[in-house]
């Protein structure tokens, strides 16, 4: 290997942690070049790990991720992970080890928008912080060079060497403090990047989570029903009732009516395929609470989904099925297009309503991976696995060498 030489490796876990990844390899080295050092030829490499984010705290994380860089040698090695972390009152964003080289993401920390970015300019600073260093005479150092590089780089504009990123709205909103502790009570990291926890973090958290799960690779396992509640719905549409209800339901009653399907098919599918954490799942009161809030807005979003490309259905469908002069033979007033949306509006929320409930889904395992307190159980079956395998191979070598 050339000295002029590094390797970053990027542990994701599987998803979309691991498309980001894969955009990444190809930014980073010419932005590490910019805003680290020139001088070194910045290798990026990625793998998939589905056990990294199997612990729950972030020591654990990065102790499976100096795991990983010894294994693949690489010089530095940074986890993107998908599970939220917290100390005490605080989300934790980021953390880093100058002496391993090792550093961790925790992506849903960063919200449902500019992900991207945020990204590129965490891990440069992290990299930034173990290439240099953590301490006050080291973040001088690396705040000369970055004083000295004033130009800015793509869309990637760093000028402090301490900050995680540099966008000034979610600075003001909740901004990142940097802590980097002198008595090393925590031995295992130099410096943390957190935030205080409050009720625009739940929010911003849950966006993340959410992107996270994205609830529109879900839809496939909504075709069985999207089938059922259409075949129901048409049947309907070549009786009259549906006809007589666009002319007399309002607005209001319209909208109340789609509400209340969609948050019964969603409330439906939680129960349905036991999706809600217990107590007994999650024993932290607030984690518990986030995972169940997250499982419910991934549904609704993938409900919502399915329910605009069912109403586009019906909406076809009432053209083919009720020509204008029957229509007109049951109405009292004179029927126009808007009778023929009001028709495919109420079909489309009977129907989800009708022959939507009571239906299964069609794919449990992918609803079941798109929920967090799931994709923690099963990590933490693996891991337990793994070990056992470990533990066996070491005993049967022990047996051997005996």
């Amino acid at each position: 290997m050339s000295e002029t030489t590094r390797y970053i490796g990027l542990i994701t876990a599987p998803g979309y942690p691991n498309e980001i990844g894969a955009r990444l390899r190809e930014e980073l080295p010419s932005l590490l070049e910019y805003y680290v050092k020139e001088e070194i030829d910045w290798k990026i490499d990625y793998i998939e790990d589905p056990l990294i984010g199997g612990g729950a705290e972030s020591k654990e994380i990065l102790e499976a991720t100096k795991k990983k860089k010894e294994e693949k040698e690489w010089d530095y090695a940074i986890c993107l992970t998908d599970i939220p972390l917290f100390i005490e009152k605080r989300m934790i964003v980021a953390e880093a080890n100058e002496d391993e080289n090792i550093s961790l993401i925790s992506m849903p920390s960063f919200g449902s928008t500019l992900m991207i970015r945020r990204l590129r300019e965490s891990i440069m600073q992290l990299v930034n912080e173990m290439y240099y260093g953590s301490s006050d005479e080291a973040r001088e150092r690396s705040a000369e060079r970055i004083e000295s590089k004033r130009s800015k780089h793509k869309d990637v504009d760093i000028d402090d060497s301490k900050n995680l990123m540099t966008n000034k709205f979610f600075g003001w909103l909740s901004p990142i403090k940097r802590e980097a502790p002198d008595d090393r009570e925590e031995d295992y990291m130099d410096v943390r990047f957190t935030v205080g926890r409050g009720g625009s973090i739940s929010i911003r958290l849950m966006g993340g989570m959410v992107r996270a799960n994205r609830p529109w690779n879900m839809f496939p396992a909504f075709l069985k029903i999207l089938t059922i509640a259409f075949a129901t719905g048409s049947y309907a549409l070549v009786f009259p009732t549906l006809w007589l209800l666009s002319e007399h339901y309002t607005i209001l009653r319209m909208c109340l009516l789609t509400i209340f399907s969609v948050i019964a098919m969603t409330l439906w599918i939680i129960l349905i395929h036991r999706l809600w954490e217990r107590k007994r799942d999650q024993s932290n009161d607030y984690t518990r609470k986030l995972y169940n809030a997250t499982t419910f807005l991934t549904l609704l979003i993938t409900v919502c989904i399915y329910y605009v490309m069912l109403f586009c259905l019906f909406l076809v469908g009432v053209f083919v099925f009720i020509p204008m002069g029957m229509l007109e033979e049951q109405l009292t007033s004179d029927p126009g297009l808007i009778n023929y949306f009001y028709i495919a509006w109420i079909a489309a929320s009977v129907s989800t309503v009708i022959g939507a409930l009571g239906t299964a889904l069609e794919d449990e395992d992918v609803v079941l991976n798109a929920t967090y307190g799931y994709r923690q159980r099963q990590r933490h079956e693996q891991l337990k696995k793994k070990k056992e395998n470990e533990e066996d191979e070491d005993k049967e070598k022990e047996s051997l060498s005996k």
